[in-house]
């Protein structure tokens, strides 16, 4: 259900730079600026302790997301859900660390309000502005696909979702007769293989995309090299919809090209930025409800005989055999090679262990899974090991959600799929967000999460 989508935002354009580059100093400019500026207005001195602010909240929030290509209602709601939680996290760390009296009420208020809508205004502008200039004659791009398949196919329409940002689909060339062809393709055919390099110098065509299966590496040969003769660009598109792409993007080995398929997000700086957020918000999270930890141990011990705290196996970073910690909401403990999932009603649930499943407190533990390594507060959540070893054999690209550390709370779980997966079809709509989440990490993504896991404690009853 995700692949059509996912395959637009991977698929190969032409560099723009400078919408780029604006894009990823935009909404952290306009965050700080702002910030300043309701300073001045309100006669309030930069101090330290701003200074400090202004540099924290723009080091979390660079680089900014080019949402100029964006549906601009999406976009929005994308703003106002990741700054409402920015601030809500701010606060929290205001309020752990003792800090926010260094702020002025007024112009962190103000702040609050208006640097979203500012945001807001500023990708209205960037969207209109670089529809604009994409419009214009001389940024306009022709071009043209080499393979008339279902795969050429899925590209020309990706061409055409892009002709507002300057592309210009002009028809396909292939070899095989018309019944051979994809039948939407057979009308704006433009001609064969050979017919291609003349007509791409002809034309003046800007971009080449070739789509013709590994088996036809002679005639891909041969195009190349008639093509080198023209000024296009030229783009290999290999069929790689049979599986699921995770952070695809193009690598250099040693001077060797080569193109990744399935990958973590979290390499290089995004490692640090997530692992360094987890330190600090599991840190500060857990100072803040060790009371609350401390009264459902009791509540735990007193509800029925064993451990307060159940030690689960489960699987971790690249599908490694962890110990996640929970409080015990059931007086059997499976842990074993065949583990019952929890049903509504269950038997086996204490009346305070329904309680604790329902608001998610029997997870408090796994912030401390969290300090340990073993765990992030946001990520797929980590299933039993024999329902691992089950349903990665029913389960297309199950087990890539092992790529990252599981989480306390995860995209799945904020969009419904949250409970028992007593069918393979829920197991299987919870597998897909695990994986779109993998494909669209940012840290916004994750404060998105968990300012939804917030709303879903109090007000979801699809969990027990």
């Amino acid at each position: 259900m995700f692949e059509d989508r996912s395959y637009k935002r991977t698929f190969y354009s032409a560099p723009q730079s400078v919408t780029s580059l604006v894009a990823a100093f935009l909404e952290p400019t306009i965050i700080v600026a702002v910030y300043l500026a309701v300073s001045f207005s309100f006669d309030e001195p930069i101090v330290r302790s701003d200074l400090t602010l202004c540099l924290l909240v723009f080091a979390v929030t660079f680089p900014g997301r080019n949402r100029f290509k964006d549906n601009l209602l999406a976009a929005t709601v994308e703003i106002f859900t990741t700054w409402v939680g920015l601030l809500a996290i701010l606060l929290l760390c205001g309020y752990a660390t003792r800090s926010l009296g260094y702020f002025d009420e007024q112009v962190l208020l103000w702040w609050a309000v208006v640097t979203p809508v500012l945001q807001v205004i500023s990708v209205a502008i960037g969207h209109r502005l670089t529809r604009h200039l994409a419009s214009l004659p001389q940024n306009r791009r022709t071009a043209v696909v080499v393979g008339a398949g279902p795969l050429g196919v899925k590209v020309a329409h990706a061409l055409l979702d892009a002709h507002d940002q300057g592309i210009d689909f002009v028809g396909y060339f292939d070899d095989r007769a018309d019944d051979r062809l994809d039948p939407e393709a057979v009308p704006q055919r433009a001609g064969s293989l050979k017919d291609a390099a003349p007509f791409i110098h002809s034309r003046s065509v800007r971009e080449v995309y070739i789509t013709l299966p590994l088996g036809s590496q002679p005639r891909i040969v041969e195009l190349l090299e008639q093509v080198q003769g023209t000024t296009a660009s030229v783009f290999f598109v290999p069929d790689v919809f049979g599986i699921s792409i995770i952070q695809g993007r193009l690598q250099d080995l040693n001077g060797v090209p080569v193109v990744g398929i399935c990958e973590t997000p979290f390499t290089g700086t995004n490692e640090l930025v997530k692992r360094i957020s987890d330190i600090v918000l599991a840190s500060i999270i857990l100072v803040l409800i060790s009371p609350i930890l401390l009264a459902v141990a009791i509540g735990v011990k007193l509800s029925s005989p064993g451990p307060a705290i159940f030690r689960q196996k489960r699987n971790g970073l690249d599908g490694e055999e962890i110990i996640v910690y929970k409080f015990r909401s059931m007086r059997a403990m499976d842990n074993g090679p065949v583990v019952k999932q929890a049903t509504k009603d269950d038997p086996r649930i204490t009346k305070f262990g329904a309680f604790l499943r329902r608001t998610s407190l029997d997870e408090l533990p796994q912030f401390i899974n969290v300090l340990q390594g073993r765990m992030s507060i946001v990520g797929p959540r980590p299933h039993a090991v024999a329902h691992n070893e089950l349903y990665r054999q029913l389960i297309k690209a199950y087990m890539v959600r092992h790529k990252v550390k599981p989480g306390i709370t995860g995209w799945a779980q904020v969009n419904g799929q949250r409970g028992e997966t007593d069918t393979i079809e829920k197991m299987q709509a919870r597998v897909e967000y695990d994986l779109e989440y993998l494909r669209n990490w940012s840290l916004g993504l994750d404060l998105q999460i968990i300012a939804r896991t917030v709303k879903l404690v109090f007000f979801d009853r699809n969990a027990y």
